[in-house]
């Protein structure tokens, strides 16, 4: 199973919506797909789909899913890393009236440059080589979430003021 995830942000991600959409009714993915479009307003054809889902639920589709596609919010990729996956992840862009800046953009490349840990794709016609990198890169993810550590950190430093 494939699950995207646009967010919650009030602008559309028509651009992957309809993208994955495109690749499951040529054929070129053939499992099953859901996708939570969000204020998208492209609604898919050859994908289940709904606008929003629960977090419990979102987190239940990642944890089954064989490969997770997400926008550029880090708490989706973040959650998804948090679920064993490898995601790939597309930034929305402002040219695209997707966001209202380019921070997504700028924030997936210093991650993928620093820590790696997802596979970033800024067009999607590189969708499918990016599905089929995440489905491999995935079997090995190993991502150690830092939580508690900063929590305590914070605490402490909360403390001393």
């Amino acid at each position: 199973m494939i699950f995207v995830t646009v967010g919650t942000h009030e602008q559309q991600f028509d651009r992957l919506v309809k993208a994955v959409d495109d690749l499951t009714a040529n054929g070129i993915i053939t499992e099953f797909v859901f996708i939570q479009t969000g204020y998208s307003t492209y609604e898919p054809k050859h994908c289940k789909w709904a606008h929003f889902v629960s977090y419990v639920d979102m987190v239940e589709r990642m944890r089954k899913a064989d490969v997770i596609i997400t926008h550029g919010g880090p708490s989706s990729f973040t959650e998804a890393m948090a679920a064993g996956k490898v995601p790939v992840v597309v930034p929305r862009r402002r040219d695209l009236g997707e966001h209202v800046n380019d921070h997504q953009v700028e924030f997936v490349r210093q991650v993928a440059g620093r820590q790696g840990g997802i596979i970033p794709i800024y067009n999607v016609i590189d969708l499918p080589v990016a599905i089929e990198t995440a489905r491999i890169a995935s079997k090995d993810a190993s991502f150690k979430s830092h939580n508690a550590k900063f929590c305590k950190e914070f605490e402490y430093l909360i403390e001393r003021l």
